[in-house]
């Protein structure tokens, strides 16, 4: 099962983003997440799509080094796809510039300044993103319904066994009003055994 959003954890984990840079690009106002958690536990939260352009990105800033500046000046003179920029876009690299292909043409230029390119050594591609998420959110049946507490999992708070998600999140929604179902939805990547366990869980730091 592919789940609809993804933690800042998750994101990074997944993309190869770290969670300091994903910060940073957010507060930037770069590339921000495009979901938010309703509730008490307000987070961000990453769609699918946003990591398919975290990893288009990834690999053009740190695979092939292009500078930030580059990117950022990228984004503001193609601001008119949106998030087609880095997912729905044939993008490639020239040198350390973003090199861009106009869907309707099919003519290639420097994204940054318009000029025409002739040669293209390297073409950018999202991979199988979707392979990577099934394998991060596979859990053995005899984890669901059950609670963790480990050292490296989440600074130590107990947690949903086979995730990152705490138990105090989960029993803020029920303090708030939400009822099983209703927090399933916010977490559709557990179950509602899950989400009862946690709710039953007492001993909580």
């Amino acid at each position: 099962m592919i789940i609809a959003a993804f933690t800042l954890e998750q994101a990074s984990r997944l993309t190869g983003v770290s969670q300091r840079q994903l910060r940073l690009w957010d507060a930037k106002g770069f590339f921000a997440p495009s979901m938010k958690l309703e509730g008490p536990a307000l987070a961000s939260l990453y769609s699918f799509r946003d990591l398919l352009c975290l990893k288009v990105i990834h690999a053009i800033r740190n695979q092939a080094k292009t500078p930030f500046a580059e990117l950022l000046k990228t984004k503001q003179r193609l601001s008119h796809l949106g998030d087609d920029l880095w997912a729905g876009t044939t993008l490639y690299i020239l040198g350390k510039r973003v090199v861009f292909e106009d869907p309707e043409t099919g003519d290639r230029q420097e994204a940054s300044s318009g000029q025409g390119v002739l040669q293209i050594p390297l073409r950018v591609v999202t991979g199988t993103m979707e392979d990577a998420v099934r394998a991060m959110r596979e859990r053995k049946s005899d984890l669901i319904g059950t609670i963790d507490r480990k050292r490296s999992v989440a600074q130590n708070q107990p947690v949903i066994a086979g995730t990152r998600i705490p138990v105090r999140s989960l029993q803020a929604f029920a303090k708030a009003g939400y009822s099983v179902a209703q927090i399933h939805a916010q977490y559709p990547g557990i179950t509602e055994r899950d989400i009862e366990a946690a709710l039953n869980y007492k001993d909580v730091a």
